[in-house]
């Protein structure tokens, strides 16, 4: 089934110009949008998977958006699938909980709460909180397992009448490996504002993109990931809508990811691996032409690394399973 598409000609973020391409991995069909065996393989629909980047803000997206309803109102991935995972959301919920003095009388949201793998720790534990996911099928099984949640996609006009139903801001807003995946950027950041106000906090998770720059990690852009996100294009997002990072971590989880804590401004004081962050991603030139140059070429030499290793095997007979 084919999907609307459309091509970006400004920076999702901040208007400006887009830049060089940073990865081109030609057309490609929708990842996660599994077929069933009767459906025509052979012209399944294609869309351009092209990784950009912005001359002004440095945010690396894709060139070629394809409609979220369709990704992301009936999704195949459920959280708690993944033991790892689960301990990950565990080990955060009571780090946080303990920081933010959490009590019953405090509220926390999480945004793409998908099956409540990460409130059902709040829920445990007496704190009010609830969930916000626009896929109908995590949610239902979110609200079977006890974790309220909301089916509608985030933005502005969603994080006012959140406000309005709850009668208040919210002391915590979780938003984990979903940035990535916001196509109208400006209004999902002025959504997270508007929810925590202006004493609540925000934590998020992203993977880093010095990671995948580092690791050559291509696999990781597909047409559910918009954006690729330093440090640097995060904050100048931010930015524009009140909010101020005070504290990042760096995780292990997606390859190597980060997890950005803010709150409106102005902060008093910001952590030292903060600064740290801050300060690596200058020394490496992210804010630089030089620095996306020849991503490319570096994932061309792997595709063809790998193509001269199967044809090789088979040519010696081998077989070769994926999985």
């Amino acid at each position: 089934m084919s999907v609307a598409s459309h091509r970006v000609v400004q920076c999702r973020s901040c208007a400006g110009n887009i830049g060089a391409v940073f990865c081109d991995l030609g057309e490609m069909p929708v990842a996660n949008a599994y077929l069933p065996q009767h459906a025509d393989f052979a012209n399944e629909p294609r869309y351009p998977l092209r990784a950009v980047v912005c001359q002004v803000c440095r945010l690396v997206q894709l060139d070629t958006i394809v409609d979220e309803v369709n990704i992301f109102s009936e999704y195949a991935y459920f959280s708690s699938a993944s033991d790892t995972w689960l301990t990950h959301a565990r080990k955060f919920c009571e780090a946080i909980t303990k920081r933010l003095q959490l009590t019953n009388q405090s509220l926390v949201v999480e945004i793409a709460s998908n099956d409540g793998y990460l409130l059902r720790n709040f829920v445990e534990a007496e704190i009010p909180c609830f969930g916000v996911d626009p896929a109908a099928n995590v949610a239902r099984v979110a609200c079977e397992s006890g974790v309220p949640t909301e089916v509608m996609f985030f933005g502005l006009d969603a994080a006012k009448f959140l406000v309005s139903k709850s009668g208040r801001h919210a002391d915590l807003v979780v938003a984990n490996n979903v940035l990535a995946h916001v196509p109208n950027l400006n209004d999902f950041v002025a959504g997270l504002a508007h929810l925590v106000g202006a004493n609540g906090v925000v934590s998020l998770e992203v993977p880093h993109l010095g990671a995948l720059v580092s690791g050559v990690q291509f696999d990781t852009i597909y047409h559910e990931h918009y954006a690729y996100w330093s440090l640097m294009a995060m904050e100048r997002l931010f930015a524009r809508h009140g909010l101020s990072v005070l504290d990042v971590e760096h995780l292990r989880t997606h390859g190597g990811s980060i997890r950005v804590q803010a709150k409106a401004h102005p902060i008093s004081s910001v952590s030292a691996e903060l600064l740290a962050l801050r300060a690596a991603e200058q020394s490496v030139g992210m804010d630089f032409d030089s620095y996306y140059q020849g991503f490319d070429s570096r994932v061309n030499s792997v595709l063809s690394e790998f193509r001269s290793w199967l044809l090789d095997n088979r040519a010696k007979g081998k077989r070769v399973a994926a999985y």
